[in-house]
């Protein structure tokens, strides 16, 4: 756990005021999920990615998406060498242990739909070969709201689904923004400062222990009763699946083992429940206009009630 404090700390340094977020980039990190990082330009989003990614001796790739990138772009290609007279196979950026894909809804829905089997299964087919992803992997894509721009393509609810958590991003506080405008003003010293802290076999270590993290039946119990109060809400149309449940389950699991517990708490359970469901959830045409998800999600919790006997 030592190498988990240190890789907090430094992310914590080197990324001001969003405490809360990084901890969830590593939930996602150490379960295998990815991460969805939704905010207005100029928020910081892809420094945040790529300080993430740096804090870790792992392979790493950016994508930066625009109409124009192709599939093949993403997944890779088999090209014809004159020289050797054959076809070569040249592998794309999602062979890689942490992918950022920049501004993922400016690519068109033929590039994104590329991902959905890297993210799902771990592997990229190209040309009928099926090929492996390096473990860990995990994507970490950034977006900039789509009714804030002209030429964007809305992410499908299948994409959504994928990712762990969605984040969005809001302005910092008044002296968490002083503290970017005073360490940012030699931005190239401190962009020198991010080093590997934890190792692959390290974040594998995490993965391995998080899963062994102990979730009551009575856990279970409240995660699906969540769920299905999501169905039965009469302002959602489309409510969680049984992907999103036990996406809850791993995501709970995760966040018990970065606080140093071997047990999820219904504590667990609320603190990601908001980010692992507010982009799985399709709302009805009057539930738009009368409320949105987060409050929605907010309304379930305080209705559905938690085990605390338990704990």
């Amino acid at each position: 756990m030592e190498k988990l404090a240190q890789t907090k700390a430094q992310l914590n340094q080197l990324v001001v005021g969003r405490k809360k977020e990084l901890d969830f980039m590593l939930i996602a990190l150490i379960q295998g999920g990815h991460v969805l990082l939704e905010s207005v330009p100029g928020s910081g989003k892809t420094w945040m990615a790529k300080a993430f990614a740096g804090s870790f001796a792992g392979q790493f790739q950016r994508i930066q998406f625009t109409p124009d990138v192709l599939p093949s772009d993403v997944t890779g290609i088999r090209f014809f060498n004159p020289k050797t007279q054959e076809f070569e196979l040249r592998a794309g950026p999602v062979q890689t242990n942490l992918l950022l894909a920049d501004e993922i809804n400016r690519a068109t829905p033929r590039t994104q739909s590329s991902l959905l089997e890297s993210m799902e299964e771990k592997q990229a087919t190209i040309d009928g070969e099926t090929l492996q992803l390096p473990n860990p992997f995990i994507v970490i894509a950034t977006q900039n709201p789509v009714e804030s721009q002209q030429g964007t393509f809305p992410l499908p609810a299948a994409q959504l689904d994928r990712f762990l958590f969605r984040l969005e991003i809001g302005y910092p506080e008044y002296e968490e923004e002083l503290a970017i405008i005073r360490n940012f003003r030699d931005n190239v010293s401190h962009k020198k400062e991010i080093f590997p802290v934890a190792s692959v076999e390290d974040v594998r270590k995490w993965h391995d222990e998080a899963e062994k993290v102990a979730v009551h039946e009575d856990i279970e119990t409240y995660i699906l009763a969540l769920v299905r109060a999501t169905r039965e809400h009469l302002s959602i149309e489309l409510g969680l699946s049984s992907r999103a449940a036990l996406a809850l389950v791993h995501a709970a699991q995760g966040r018990a083992f970065i606080e140093g517990r071997n047990y999820v708490t219904p504590d667990d359970v609320k603190y990601i429940l908001e980010p692992v469901a507010v982009h799985r959830l399709m709302l009805t045409a009057e539930g738009m206009l009368v409320q949105d998800p987060v409050a929605i999600l907010r309304e379930i919790l305080t209705s559905v009630s938690s085990p605390v006997e338990a704990f």
